[in-house]
């Protein structure tokens, strides 16, 4: 059996060297760095970046190479949990453990921090185009995607469906709705550019897509039942907050038994999704297939 903790940490590690030296920039004020760095390596599962590595060596790609775009990718979700936190969005004290960037910094700089940190994203896809060699249209299709993934076409859009829906009932096709966007295109993001990077053909590409939509779903559920018989002190973040405030949430909808056999469905999908395409060495994505399932924050 693969020891995926010690591969997603290994993996996470990296990561978390390579997001500190992207981050340091003399140029940049003191302050505004500082809030930056303060999100940017506040640890988590790192569960994007470490996606965009094992799609990439899966297909035959290298860490070094894939790296930069990991990177890219996690500097996009930590801006989106900055602004999320915000007390105009979600109001959060609290995020992988300790005070959100607002909190420590004000909500000026938390919001110029996630500013600064989602446009040097697409920075850093362009310079792994070119620190990797790799073709100009690769890094054109990586940025074209990121900006419809990451934007009012699919996050962005996934947190104002989001916003819409408090305080009201949505039926279980609108509330897949809201998580394909606001969690899933970003998950979905990192899968698909681990592939464009490592030059997989239209149906590697196709396989993967549909484990990492799938896997997408069931993460925003596990997420969802988390909230409610998780611990705060693993999760790092305040527990009972979506019904709080009143959110259609799976569990809301389904029950907590049928959102946790949905779960499991979706992994089964996902992971058939890979191992249909032999080409695929898909053992890692696989043993992160299933520990979504299992975790507890």
């Amino acid at each position: 059996m693969i020891a995926i903790q010690a591969y997603l940490q290994q993996k996470a590690s990296h990561v978390e060297k390579r997001l500190a030296d992207m981050v340091d920039m003399p140029r940049v004020p003191d302050t505004l760095r500082e809030a930056m760095t303060y999100s940017l390596l506040a640890g988590g599962k790192r569960l994007r970046p470490v996606l965009v590595l094992a799609t990439a060596e899966a297909l035959g790609s290298d860490e070094e190479t894939a790296l930069p775009f990991a990177c890219a990718v996690e500097m996009i979700h930590t801006y989106s949990l900055i602004h999320d936190d915000l007390p105009a969005m979600d109001d959060d004290d609290y995020r992988r453990g300790r005070l959100t960037n607002h909190k420590v910094y004000g909500e000026a700089m938390a919001i110029l921090a996630g500013d600064a940190l989602l446009t040097k994203a697409f920075g850093v896809i362009a310079e792994g185009v070119l620190q990797a060699d790799l073709p100009p249209e690769t890094g054109l299709e990586l940025i074209h995607e990121g900006s419809i993934r990451a934007g009012a076409e699919g996050m962005v859009g996934g947190q104002v469906k989001d916003i819409l829906a408090e305080n009201k009932q949505v039926d279980l096709t609108h509330l897949q709705e809201i998580h394909r966007a606001k969690t899933g295109d970003l998950i979905t993001y990192s899968v698909r550019m681990g592939a464009q990077v490592a030059g997989a053909t239209s149906s590697q590409i196709a396989a993967v897509t549909a484990f990492a939509e799938g896997i997408g779903l069931a993460f925003q559920i596990q997420d969802d039942i988390l909230d409610i018989v998780g611990e705060q002190e693993k999760l790092g973040k305040t527990t009972g907050s979506d019904e709080e405030k009143n959110k259609s949430t799976y569990p809301a909808l389904l029950g907590l038994e049928t959102s946790r056999q949905w779960v499991t469905e979706l992994i089964t999908e996902a992971k058939a999704s890979i191992t249909s395409e032999p080409s695929i060495n898909g053992n890692y994505l696989l043993a992160i297939a299933d520990y979504l399932v299992s975790r507890d924050r």
